[in-house]
């Protein structure tokens, strides 16, 4: 006996297992820790070298060579937020190169790449509503260092504008907590970040954190500081605290829907 089902009911069903196929697809990709290395070394690098075009990345710089490149890559979350991730093999904040003396600054290159975003919410956007972040190796799902560019939470631009004046060149407690967590801040009063690396900053003015690279989770937030709004950052840390459920994301202090933008 032949079974038959209605046309209708068999484009539903194929439709279905279509669905379900690219959901185990996108599930297996985002399970992939290495994912992220595999695009940039697998795909936008040799595509960079051999054909000048950086996809699918929106950037590739080798200016300095593979060893001192980095990639820009339109993350899959949020309609603005990008990744800066070095084009050779970094871990991640508990990488030690990253403290050496001729170390690549990430972060400013990440800040420069902020255009992106912008380009992405198709308008310039005060300093003080983007953002750069890196989780700590436990707060993470890729085994490649990557740094999150996108808008600041709301609340946490209200926040560090509330203290900002009391926020000074050397490591302090905020005396307000960030998405319910303490954070370390300093300011640092420049244009750009570069002379003044994050991860150096980090391992040289908290004592304990040099040795435990891995728990702390870096943000950098855009500020214009004083009477005459000098251009500036606001660089926040936090140690995390696995026993309590704490895996420090400082990426919680971004807003991948960037609230901001639409006001």
């Amino acid at each position: 006996m032949t079974l038959s089902m209605p046309r209708g009911r068999w484009i539903a069903a194929a439709a279905v297992l279509v669905i379900g196929v690219c959901w185990l697809a996108l599930a297996a990709h985002s399970a992939n820790p290495n994912a992220l290395w595999d695009i940039v070394h697998g795909q936008c690098v040799p595509h960079m070298q051999q054909h000048d075009d950086p996809k699918p990345c929106a950037e590739v710089d080798l200016a300095h060579g593979v060893d001192s490149g980095y990639a820009v890559l339109k993350d899959i979350v949020g309609a603005s937020q990008f990744l800066l991730i070095p084009t050779e093999r970094v871990g991640g904040i508990e990488s030690q190169s990253l403290l050496a003396p001729d170390a690549v600054n990430y972060f400013d290159a990440a800040w420069t790449a902020r255009s992106f975003t912008e380009k992405a919410l198709g308008r310039a956007m005060p300093r003080d509503m983007l953002s750069l972040a890196i989780n700590s190796q436990f707060g993470r799902t890729q085994n490649e260092l990557h740094i999150h560019i996108d808008c600041i939470a709301p609340d946490v631009r209200e926040v560090l504008r509330r203290e900002r004046d009391k926020i000074g060149d050397q490591w302090k407690l905020l005396e307000e907590p960030l998405a319910g967590r303490r954070y370390y801040a300093m300011r640092v009063t420049a244009d750009t970040l570069a002379g003044h690396d994050p991860f150096t900053l980090l391992a040289q003015g908290i004592p304990e954190a040099k040795a435990d690279m891995a728990l702390y989770t870096l943000v950098v937030a855009g500020m214009d500081f004083d009477a005459d709004n000098k251009p500036g950052f606001v660089i926040l840390a936090h140690r995390a605290d696995l026993a309590r459920g704490d895996r420090g994301s400082g990426e919680e202090l971004q807003d991948h829907a960037c609230a901001l933008a639409k006001q």
